[in-house]
């Protein structure tokens, strides 16, 4: 949900942004985290815009790996967006970047002419460049913030990867099913209602599911193209009921929030590296986790600004494992602690391709087992009668 936060900053005066978050104290938060001081906070009222799944988005991630070659090469921030505008042939993105080289010759700094494209520029981005700002090594900064992405792209590619061979499985296994009650089983049932013949119970009810399908098909066939279009324009919602779910599981539950902690650290030590307070950080990380995670990073964040460690807040509030708790200690003493939290999320990171490795490997034969076993099933009851006559001739 967007919220439009009107707010003091600084030399700037009064600014209206918008910004993504669950609940109005979620937006605040992360108003406040980037330095505002709110005045008013609302809802903003926007009609659904349906889009194409397939509609391009700003590759915020390839323009920060130009954005670094062209600044290593000696370009001044103008002339790389001035570079980049002059080649770019999508009228969207080209939009963007004519907006900021207008937003930057106005006097703006990089990150205020970010800022105001919040749809395209998160926050934690904004936050990496502003924080850069102060020392004046912005390809360092976006350098991080890239190494940041590689690395929870490559745990999204391992999720994933492990998905595909399932997924084809039973959409396969799904089709052969339907073909056998659709068509297979109607032409049995023709054949056994001429010999006139009693069928076994089990056989019976599945001539009557093949007749129910086969002549329903249209039917069927618009209910579940429904069902897939609903789900593709809920996608969010439904990712966010599955996630739901899935943590009720106990063994995929401590994963799922293994993920989610190792993602909170590595963010959170991009952010440290680059100058931002830890309060601050914990503030502007808030907004990728989890609801049900965030009351607990709340109260760790009030931990904080009360005067107890980084660890034993954590710790108390259950945003801790072992291994974390012990590196975050070592930390502490060492004054190293973006480097902790990074390797915390490395551990946790390889900890999970582990797991999914072993999952894949368990449950690619069950699945497997599973649809041979449906299949084998439909195909005994079909025959079922015809073993029945045949042992009956004997």
């Amino acid at each position: 949900m967007q919220f439009e936060i009107r707010a003091l900053k600084g030399a700037e005066g009064l600014v209206t942004v918008a910004l993504d978050a669950p609940d109005e104290t979620s937006a605040l938060d992360q108003a406040r985290a980037q330095g505002l001081a709110v005045l008013s906070a609302r809802p903003r009222r926007v009609l659904p815009v349906f889009t194409s799944p397939f509609a391009a988005r700003f590759p915020l991630l390839l323009f920060s790996q130009e954005l670094v070659a062209l600044l290593s090469a000696g370009l001044s921030l103008p002339e790389v967006i001035e570079t980049l505008a002059e080649k770019e042939t999508r009228p969207e993105s080209r939009r963007i970047f004519v907006a900021l080289r207008a937003s930057l010759y106005e006097g703006r700094s990089f990150s205020q002419s970010l800022e105001r494209s919040p749809e395209t520029f998160p926050s934690l981005y904004v936050a990496t460049v502003r924080a850069a700002e102060r020392t004046g090594d912005i390809a360092e900064a976006l350098g991080r913030y890239i190494a940041y992405h590689e690395r929870l792209d490559a745990v999204r590619r391992k999720v994933l990867s492990a998905s595909v061979y399932p997924a084809v499985l039973l959409g396969v296994g799904g089709l052969v099913v339907v073909f056998l009650l659709a068509y297979v089983v109607p032409r049995f049932a023709g054949v056994y209602e001429e010999v006139g013949r009693e069928l076994p119970v089990l056989s019976r009810l599945l001539i009557e599911w093949g007749r129910l399908i086969n002549a329903n098909g249209a039917a069927l066939a618009v209910v579940l193209v429904v069902v897939i279009l609903a789900a593709a324009l809920g996608f969010r919602r439904l990712r966010a009921l599955v996630a739901r779910l899935a943590r009720r599981v106990p063994a995929l539950g401590e994963r799922l929030r293994v993920y989610h902690l190792a993602r909170l650290y590595r963010t959170a030590g991009m952010l440290l590296r680059g100058g931002t307070p830890l309060v601050t950080a914990f503030g502007m990380v808030s907004g990728i986790m989890p609801e049900a995670m965030r009351p607990q990073l709340a109260e760790a964040t009030q931990r904080v600004r009360e005067g107890a460690s980084l660890s034993a807040a954590m710790e108390a509030t259950g945003l801790t494992t072992p291994v974390a708790a012990r590196l975050l200690r070592v930390g502490e003493k060492s004054g190293e602690m973006a480097e902790m939290m990074d390797r915390i999320a490395v551990f946790h990171d390889e900890e999970l391709a582990r797991w999914i490795d072993l999952v894949t490997k368990l449950f690619e034969p069950l699945l497997m087992a599973v649809i041979g076993l449906v299949i084998g099933v439909i195909v005994v009851l079909m025959y079922l009668p015809i073993f029945e006559l045949a042992g009956s001739l004997q």
